[in-house]
């Protein structure tokens, strides 16, 4: 009787984990919602907030009756079972399901940042969900679930005596995030008067630095649910992710701060480019090699988004494909470099087993961004009109302002 009353306890402690993980996930999407309002202009400020709360909506419906059963299987947690049947199944099954939900949802949460202000509302919810219900999965199921192909005992593993390692989505999240958006970045085009006939560039002011920061700031809080809770169960977790999540944003910071020379949005993205950064390995790595993948994740995003948006002419808004895309594949490297033991780290990785799937990845999200994107500009279109995209999509979709009493 009392070992029952144990092990009872023990698993609602792993209900509890998992659900505080997935609360704190969940609030990385005011995070988003914020860093998005923050670096848009005023008239996109609502279609800012308006998207990301509605993705979650979606996101949540199609992972749950397509996405999870594609990345983990039907056998034991399914959307057409009754209620008594999904209580059978456990509540830390339903718990796992909640805590999954956060990772798919920022894919389009990410994508969202990188299409802002011209992109039309509607066309773009349904490339979010094509993208959670089917696209995500499908590598989720290769690397975390149902499909092992870089998993152990996978073909990669014999080939090269490694597993593929993500700890907390490097890859599998935050990489794939910034390459499905790039294709959509490119097919919208630059926002209206971005860039000259000329060649030449013309900013586009942020709206607001503390809403950006705000966004910073609780995506940063979040993110230690993110990386330390992908334990899935209370015994695994392991100060050691805590601790270099914090180096890596650390590092992030400090590269962000001096490489741009105070610039307070690259400072503030700066941390985020380093938590992006160290999900993958963050499990694996020495502090101080955590501080160092964060302090290359932080350069990486300052002079990417300069190369991106000034040299490449790419209207990429928050700049997600240098954050996400090239920081998350980063990340992916890194892990199979500095998770080894030379460096004080913890072994059993491999960089071939690392290059392998990212590589995988990279040709997936680009190819099925493209074909989706694609497929939707001939269709239904994808693109605000010009008069809409003047007049501002708060205004033109959402037909409110972020500051109504002032246009009164």
């Amino acid at each position: 009787m009392i070992e029952d009353s144990i092990l009872t306890a023990a698993r609602n402690l792993d209900v509890l984990f998992l659900f505080l993980g997935a609360v704190m996930i969940f609030s990385m999407h005011a995070g988003f919602a914020f860093l998005e309002v923050g670096s848009v202009r005023r008239k996109s400020q609502v279609n800012a907030l308006n998207k990301i709360i509605f993705e979650w909506a979606t996101s949540t419906i199609v992972y749950f009756v397509v996405g999870f059963p594609i990345a983990y299987g039907v056998k034991s947690f399914h959307f057409w079972q009754s209620a008594d049947q999904l209580m059978a199944t456990g509540s830390g099954e339903m718990m796992r399901f909640f805590l999954l939900l956060g990772f798919a949802a920022c894919i389009p949460a990410i994508i969202s940042g990188g299409v802002a202000e011209r992109a039309k509302f509607w066309t773009n919810t349904l490339a979010g969900a094509v993208f959670v219900g089917l696209v995500y999965p499908f590598f989720e199921a290769l690397t975390w679930g149902q499909i092992p192909l870089f998993g152990t005992g996978s073909w990669l593993e014999n080939l090269t005596g490694y597993a593929f390692h993500d700890y907390a989505g490097s890859v599998v999240v935050h990489s794939m995030g910034g390459w499905l958006a790039l294709p959509a970045v490119l097919i919208l085009g630059p926002r209206r008067k971005r860039y000259g006939l000329d060649g030449t560039s013309a900013p586009i002011r942020v709206s607001s630095i503390p809403f950006l920061a705000l966004g910073s700031w609780i995506l940063c809080v979040g993110w230690f649910g993110f990386n330390v809770m992908s334990a899935g169960n209370l015994g695994g977790m392991s100060a050691l992710v805590a601790i270099n999540s914090l180096m890596a944003m650390v590092g992030g910071i400090l590269a962000g701060m001096l490489i741009s020379r105070n610039d307070a949005g690259f400072t503030h993205n700066g941390a985020l480019a380093g938590l992006v950064a160290v999900c993958a390995g963050s499990d694996l790595y020495h502090p101080m090699a955590a501080l160092f993948v964060g302090i290359v994740a932080g350069a990486v995003f300052v002079f990417g988004f300069h190369i991106v948006t000034e040299v490449l002419k790419i209207d990429d808004v928050l700049g997600v494909w240098p954050l996400h895309g090239l920081c998350g594949t980063w990340g992916g490297l890194a892990a199979g470099i500095f998770g080894q033991k030379f460096f004080g780290g913890m072994g059993g990785v491999s960089f071939v087993a690392q290059l392998i799937p990212v590589v995988s990845q990279i040709l997936l999200s680009f190819t099925a961004s493209a074909l989706v994107y694609g497929v939707l500009k001939m269709t239904f279109g994808i693109r605000l009109t010009e008069q809409e995209e003047l007049l501002g999509p708060d205004l033109a979709v959402h037909h409110v302002e972020s500051q109504p009493e002032e246009a009164l």
